[in-house]
């Protein structure tokens, strides 16, 4: 698909007017954010200040209490969530936490057609089998596919996820923090699987750590407490004196070959 003909869609993802409301409390307020096809987004803030909320908005699994939001050009509240979210990827650690150890790397991917935790009734196609180890190959798991999650690193459960999440040839991959708990070598080869994507699949990663941030990712929002404090091209929205606003420290940031790192600036 051209790039005009993706600009000429609706976003992947707008939201007018957002807030969540709990205890009486809100704890996230989105005026305005647009998502558009292709883009590549990452979502920072410390723990607590809502990434996750936001994800979860994205991916359907909660409603705002106020305010409207369109995924893949359908309206929250007005289409059949259990339908669209066919069209959504989805990887997190929680979702993650309720796979049983003994499946097999193939079982987990191919699931997801039917958006199920295992096989259980339903039946698979060797048509369908082969495309989810063509996945797996393609995320670096080729002739592991029949391993079961047990006998995996944590970098190669990554992994599957992700190739669970390609599994339906989604419009939209959401990334809730896909890398926490991986030692380098697990982290730096989920990036790279991260960069190898197909360049037209919208993202949106969600993560406190900027040295978790794939080099291919062209967009930030940055939320302190709930609130956007910055959203835009990454180049000209992540830097010190945003992401120090986010965090509520004097950090620095800087970026070397398209890799961001931050640290505290010394004295503070």
């Amino acid at each position: 698909m051209s790039h005009a003909s993706i600009a000429e869609r609706p976003p992947a993802a707008s939201l007018r007017g957002v807030a969540v409301d709990r205890s009486g409390r809100t704890i996230l307020t989105v005026p305005t954010w647009d998502v558009r096809r292709g883009q590549r987004w990452v979502v920072l803030g410390a723990n607590g200040c809502g990434k996750t909320t936001l994800l979860r908005l994205l991916s359907l699994y909660e409603h705002p209490s106020r305010g409207s939001i369109e995924v893949l050009g359908e309206t929250l509240g007005r289409t059949d969530v259990r339908m669209l979210r066919r069209r959504i990827g989805f990887v997190s650690s929680a979702f993650a936490s309720l796979l049983r150890e003994d499946l097999a790397a193939e079982d987990v991917v191919v699931c997801a057609l039917n958006a199920a935790l295992e096989p259980w009734w339903h039946r698979y196609s060797d048509t369908e089998r082969e495309r989810a180890r063509a996945i797996l190959a393609a995320v670096g798991l080729g002739g592991r596919s029949h391993e079961r999650l047990a006998t995996l690193s944590s970098g190669e459960r990554a992994r599957v996820h992700l190739a669970r999440a390609l599994m339906c040839d989604p419009e939209l991959l959401l990334l809730d923090e896909p890398t926490s708990g991986l030692d380098l070598v697990g982290r730096e080869t989920l990036l790279a699987d991260l960069d190898a994507l197909d360049p037209g699949l919208t993202t949106v990663l969600v993560t406190h750590h900027l040295e978790e941030i794939p080099a291919s990712f062209d967009h930030a929002l940055l939320l302190d407490h709930g609130r956007v404090v910055a959203a835009g091209p990454i180049g000209s929205t992540l830097h010190s004196e945003t992401l120090s606003c986010a965090l509520g420290l004097d950090v620095v940031v800087t970026r070397t070959d398209g890799r961001w790192a931050t640290r505290l600036r010394r004295g503070a």
